[in-house]
This record gives structure tokens, C-alpha cells and sequence, in this order.
């Protein structure tokens, strides 16, 4: 084991980080990634400076990994902001508050409404065809409406 870390070289490195790289796809979440991607920068010190010692390798290889994970980690973090369309890809949910007309007649708490140039299936009480009703939630690709006043 002695003699395998003296004799550390930078193709070592380069296959530890592709290795890490590799496991990356599998899901890491970035951190192998730039973890890798330290053993690598490792790697190409080591051939620029073929004599350097194995305890000053690890030593940057440590010091690299949790530089570039805590800067991945801070990046992560502030990636996390709220979005100013907070219904943006929630087909139902910009709908709710307005005022459509009835395509198909409510009955027995089902029935339809007309959006835009679609139709939505509706439940509330009962209503006749082509009177107008708001939107007050949603239950999957249904829409829960009561009549407009």
C-alpha cells in the first residue's frame, strides 16, 4: 500500500476522477462532479510536477474537493428562488376566480364549461347551458365551479 502511494501518478488521478465522474450519472446531484473534476485538476498538477509528494497530493486533492462542493453547495442553495408565476405549468389554477358559461348543462353536479377554444369537465350545482359560473378550484383535470352572480 506503501509503495502504491508513493509512486502515485497522474494517470492515478485521471481514472479516480473519471471514475467519480461516472458515478455522476447516477445521480449525485453535482457534488461528484465537481469532486471529480478536483481528482482530475490533481491529476494534471501531478503531471506538470511529476515529483511532487503523495501526502501534498492528497492534501490538494482534499482542499479542492471541499472548495468545489461548498461552491456547489452555495450555488444549489441560491438557485432556490420563487418564481413570479407560481401557476406556470398548472393548466387549472390560472382559471380560478374567472367567469365562464356553460357548454354542456351541470347535472347532478357534472357537466362542462368553455375555455377559450377548449372544454373542461365541471362539477357544482346544477346549471343550465350557456349560464355563467366562476371557477373555485381544481380536482385533477375537473374544475369546481359555483354560479356567477
Amino acid at each position: 500500500m506503501w509503495a502504491f502511494l508513493q509512486h502515485l501518478s497522474f494517470w492515478d488521478w485521471l481514472a479516480f476522477g473519471t471514475v467519480l465522474l461516472i458515478l455522476e450519472v447516477f445521480g449525485a446531484g453535482g457534488y461528484l462532479l465537481w469532486i471529480g473534476m478536483a481528482a482530475a485538476a490533481v491529476g494534471v498538477l501531478t503531471f506538470v510536477m511529476p515529483d511532487m509528494s503523495w501526502e501534498l497530493q492528497f492534501l490538494l486533492f482534499g482542499l479542492l474537493s471541499i472548495a468545489t462542493a461548498l461552491y456547489w453547495w452555495r450555488r444549489q442553495r441560491n438557485a432556490v428562488r420563487m418564481s413570479d408565476q407560481p401557476n406556470l405549468n398548472l393548466r387549472g389554477q390560472e382559471l380560478i376566480g374567472k367567469i365562464f358559461v356553460v357548454h354542456q348543462a351541470i347535472v347532478d353536479g357534472s357537466g362542462k364549461i368553455k375555455v377559450a377554444d377548449g372544454v373542461w369537465m365541471a362539477r357544482g350545482r346544477d346549471a343550465a347551458a350557456g349560464s355563467r359560473v366562476r371557477v373555485i378550484g381544481q380536482q385533477g383535470a375537473i374544475l369546481l365551479v359555483e354560479p356567477a352572480e
